[in-house]
């Protein structure tokens, strides 16, 4: 198997050769799925999200301007090919949500990332899949992504007040789903999650 660098695969994804596009596939592949795998209600799903990620990669590279770090590049078009895809299915399933302001939490409980550790990627990812899609791309953009609820309610379309509901119930039916496994929510301080 070939080994390229950076700025080979760079080119050599510009110049569409087919060599260096299949070696990026297959070395970015497993990190990409699981990305795709908490945006996506399936498996399945998530391998044409991938796969339409990839696409993208390898016909828009000529826009890359070597502005930030290529894998970050990267990174935000399979992101963004996730909310492509999260969008089409709200618009296809759009939900009429009335917002209690007065309900909205914006925060995450610190202590939220050591119930994170004590279950697998797998047991995580099942459960984040079964949220509803709205409250899932939400729930991801914050907690993963790092992204604003300002970032997120544009992302999605949305408005801001409506991006702290979707992570608050999101956050709400996670911590549910938790004490229904072997997670005790109980053990993780008087507020659980």
């Amino acid at each position: 198997m070939f080994v390229f660098n950076e700025q080979e695969i760079i080119q050599g994804c510009k110049a569409h050769d087919r060599k260096v596009q299949a070696y990026l596939y297959k070395a970015r592949y497993s990190d990409f799925l699981k990305i795709c795998l908490r945006y996506a209600p399936t498996y399945e799903d998530a391998e044409q999200l991938l796969n339409d990620a990839f696409y993208k990669i390898f016909t828009r590279v000529v826009q890359y301007d070597n502005a930030g770090s290529f894998e970050g590049w990267m990174k935000r078009v399979v992101i963004n090919t996730c909310l492509d895809g999260l969008k089409t299915a709200m618009k296809r399933h759009r939900e009429k949500i009335e917002l209690d302001k007065t309900d909205v939490h914006d925060t995450m409980p610190s202590n939220f990332s050591d119930v994170l550790q004590q279950i697998n990627f797998k047991e995580l990812v099942l459960l984040i899949q079964e949220l509803p899609t709205p409250y899932r791309a939400a729930f991801n953009l914050y907690v993963f992504e790092g992204y604003s609820h300002k970032e997120i309610a544009e992302g999605l379309q949305v408005k801001e007040g409506t991006s702290h509901w979707y992570v608050n119930q999101a956050r709400e039916l996670l911590k549910k789903k938790l004490s229904s496994t072997h997670v005790k929510v109980e053990s993780y301080g008087k507020n659980g999650l």
